[in-house]
């Protein structure tokens, strides 16, 4: 690429603040430019994928915090916690006759005079957390995370003599500038909007309380994302933002008096805990992730036919074995591994497929279903479970509910990251009486499996929010307040017939499962016609059907055509569906 050489790395900031000054250099006032981009977050981009850099970037995790320099490139992955809304700042003000800008930043380069020409740009505001229930597989080692961060610290040594004589005029110091008793009065947190950053240290004292995060991992991060449309980002969606971490000191209520935000909008901040405690992070690019993203070896490989059958039928194997060489048990487990939402049509859910794995008393859940914990956890990225119990349901926050006196979003047990996995144990339901709260959980974990959505809490009014969950229940019979899709029950022959199963034939399941699931899928117009002609015989020998049965056909073909890593119905396929519930139907006489 043409044109200056930036340090991209280590003082990404500096390319920030030349290419504003270049841009400006051909217009007179910075409103011109649209949204207050001029081209750096396009900049970004071109380097870190289109050349290819992005992999070059440290992680940003609990275990490099003590490594990673203060205003470096960075990533960041996290789950979207909570929408704060909107932050007004001062996005660019003009020194003398030069116009400089504060974008990406929350410490003023310069001083801000108070009657500086100014320009008030916006930003948004998301709290992000780690992906609930992220297994330790699916994260990114920490030595691999070290190395990153100490080779990388290396290579900018030996860069810094040059880089420190070239671009002295860019580059930020965070001891010196933010520092200074001169700087600290000159944050944006003067400026509009950003109110919240003057009373930090009121608020580090106060009762603020952040929400639950897996054990093992508490990074949490305040992401500030510019000029991004809203509907790229939504609630609990997982995305890896790349940016820069500040490490600004917390700000004291001085200078209170010019602060200007208060004349604008109401501080999005004011209950925010300060830096120390939840780190800001300002964000130049972000991209959504999903499950293959997770994969530590994520190789692109087209899933051919042959390579998917062969790794299918491992799996299926593995599968059968855990689950006491229980083959029908096991079909119905992959297809059910394999769904996720793919559309909805009013309100139903259309793809999902929850599984009720019955006759599990207490000693056999102790065994197989301990096991089948074990299984998912190793192949899924994101899973939890529910040890469903009268207590539980009588005392747990399952549903996210809004705090107006912190303008916080409480999350709930059930506010999960699409693509989670919940196995919920009803075998330790006993009889007892359920409380308002029991009740009102019993109706949300029904609303879950039934229709895929979560209730949130607003206090003033309630909110279903739409989710992705797979959902598998451990019951002795079938289940009374988890109306799941199908009831299988558990006819296991053999016990711990499982084999040790080896890192690369993992690797190769969660490839398999995270790819297949993401083909597209679609029925011929001659195949279409058998089933509708099957669907209308079944109907009229069994007058018992109804439309989820039919519905829940059709789904189970799809998965089925999908695990063979096929993406239209063949006749082979659709058989095996209708045999494959045939003997479930005969395990339920």
């Amino acid at each position: 690429m043409g044109g200056p050489q930036y340090d991209f790395l280590s003082n990404p900031l500096g390319a920030v603040r030349s290419t504003f000054e270049k841009a400006m250099a051909s217009v007179s006032d910075p409103s011109s430019f649209n949204s207050g981009d001029w081209g750096a977050m396009d900049l970004f981009t071109n380097f870190l994928f289109d050349q290819s850099h992005h992999l070059q970037v440290p992680v940003l995790t609990p275990a490099s915090m003590r490594w990673i320099k203060p205003n470096t490139l960075v990533r960041f992955r996290g789950m979207i916690q909570d929408m704060l809304g909107n932050e007004f700042y001062v996005g660019a003000y003009k020194d003398g006759a030069v116009w400089r800008t504060n974008k990406f930043m929350d410490v003023s380069q310069f001083p801000i005079g108070p009657s500086a020409d100014t320009r008030i740009w916006e930003r948004r505001l998301l709290y992000c957390v780690p992906v609930p229930g992220l297994n330790s597989w699916a994260q990114i080692p920490s030595e691999a995370v070290t190395d990153q961060c100490m080779g990388w610290k290396s290579e900018q040594r030996e860069k810094r003599p040059r880089a420190e004589a070239e671009c002295s005029d860019m580059t930020v110091s965070s001891e010196e500038d933010q520092g200074s008793p001169t700087t600290k009065k000159m944050r944006e947190g003067e400026q509009p909007s950003l109110a919240s950053q003057s009373r930090e240290s009121e608020i580090a004292s106060s009762s603020f309380s952040p929400a639950p995060v897996p054990e093992g991992n508490s990074l949490h991060c305040l992401v500030k994302v510019y000029d991004s449309p809203e509907s790229e980002l939504k609630l609990n969606e997982i995305f890896e933002f790349v940016g820069i971490l500040t490490s600004d000191p917390e700000i004291q209520e001085d200078n209170v008096d010019n602060d200007l935000s208060n004349e604008f909008c109401e501080d999005p901040l004011r209950h925010f805990p300060p830096n120390k405690v939840v780190p800001r992070f300002h964000c130049f690019v972000h991209r959504k992730l999903a499950a293959h993203d997770f994969l530590q070896n994520n190789p692109i490989i087209e899933p051919k036919l042959d390579m998917v059958k062969g790794i299918r039928e491992a799996l299926l194997r593995h599968l059968t074995a855990v689950l006491g060489n229980d083959d029908v048990a096991a079909h119905f487990m992959l297809l059910h591994l394999l769904s996720k939402v793919h559309s909805r049509v009013d309100s139903l859910a259309v793809g999902k497929l929850s599984l009720n794995l019955t006759c599990f008393s207490k000693e056999i859940v102790s065994i197989f279903g301990n096991q089948l914990n074990v299984v998912v956890k190793n192949l899924m990225p994101f899973t939890h479970c529910i040890p469903l119990t009268v207590e539980y349901l009588n005392t747990a926050s399952l549903a996210p509910k809004k705090n107006y006196e912190t303008n916080r979003l409480e999350t709930g047990a059930l506010q999960l990251a699409e693509g989670s996995h919940l196995i919920v144990d009803e075998t330790k339901l006993e009889a007892g009486t359920l409380n308002s709260l029991g009740v009102e959980n019993a109706r949300l974990l029904n609303n879950l499996v039934e229709w895929q959505k979560v209730e949130y809490d607003f206090k003033y009014y309630k909110m279903d929010m739409t989710t992705d969950v797979q959902l598998l229940v451990l019951s002795e019979g079938k289940s009374n307040i988890l109306p799941a899709d199908v009831i299988v029950p558990f006819r296991p022959s053999a016990a711990n017939c499982s084999e040790a199963v080896t890192a690369e034939a993992l690797e190769a399941w969660r490839w398999y499962l995270a790819t297949v699931r993401q083909l597209p899928h679609s029925i011929e117009s001659e195949m279409q016609q058998v089933v509708e002609n099957d669907l209308v015989a079944a109907r009229q020998a069994d007058r018992s059907l109804n439309a989820q049965d039919l519905s829940r056909w059709l789904t189970m073909s799809r998965l089925m055509s999908l695990s063979f890593g096929e993406t239209s119905l063949s006749l082979e396929h659709w058989q095996m569906v209708k045999e494959l519930d045939r003997l479930r139907k005969e395990r339920l006489k």
